[in-house]
């Protein structure tokens, strides 16, 4: 999953990143308001955790401002103000929880898995191509009955190519979803992780649905 994260203060920012990497995500990070606004309305975010008091422009408005943009990515705001009134704020403006600082990272990480996993219209809990399930919020994978275990990157992969199923995905695309910003767009780490997913997969079922689209990138057979 790619998660934005919002957030002024330095050295909770970084906390932050670094603990939602240790768990498998691609993470972004702004420093401000109106970096916040621009970086999730650029681009498509599985979570967003977004800080109330930020400088240049709040967090009730960036959510607000996001709602209206039509970026509907699930939001969690938090904040040190743990007044009724503000957490009533913060869910009219959009959010979809609300975690009041200080908070245990275990906590902040379980919160994102159930808003991602929470069914909609365009994200299902469980991700289905064919005989290919991938749960991202206990992080588990099957192929028929079998369970494969794939290591945080390699999940983070293959639920992009399973939600994008017959879609060409670009290695630009791999680097930003599963990687982040900061990542060196040159390395060819998307083909190491693709040879990766191919051999646990693929291979030990005698499948080949992940496909190598020359010049442009890689795809995940849909079923017919």
């Amino acid at each position: 999953m790619r998660v934005l994260v919002v957030e002024d203060e330095s050295r909770m920012a970084d906390l932050l990143a670094q603990g939602l990497r240790e768990e498998g995500h691609a993470v972004d990070v702004a420093r401000d308001g109106t970096d916040g606004l621009w970086m999730g309305t650029e681009n498509e975010y599985d979570a967003i955790v977004l800080d109330v008091m930020l400088p240049g422009m709040d967090g009730f408005d960036v959510c607000r401002q996001l709602r209206a943009a039509g970026r509907w990515a699930p939001v969690i705001m938090v904040t040190a103000r743990d007044a009724v009134e503000d957490r009533v704020r913060g869910l009219a403006a959009g959010a979809d929880d609300y975690l009041v600082k200080p908070f245990s990272f275990a906590e902040l990480a379980a919160r994102v898995r159930s808003l991602v996993r929470r069914p909609s219209g365009s994200r299902p809990a469980v991700v289905e191509v064919g005989d290919l399930r991938l749960d991202p919020a206990t992080h588990r994978v099957w192929r028929g009955d079998d369970e494969i275990s794939l290591s945080p990157k390699e999940l983070a992969l293959l639920e992009l190519l399973m939600r994008r199923a017959g879609e060409v995905v670009t290695r630009t695309a791999i680097l930003e979803h599963v990687w982040d910003f900061a990542y060196d767009g040159l390395s060819n780490v998307a083909d190491q992780y693709i040879a990766y997913l191919r051999k646990k997969v693929d291979r030990p079922f005698g499948r080949d649905d992940i496909e190598t689209v020359r010049g442009a990138g890689y795809r995940l057979r849909a079923p017919a």
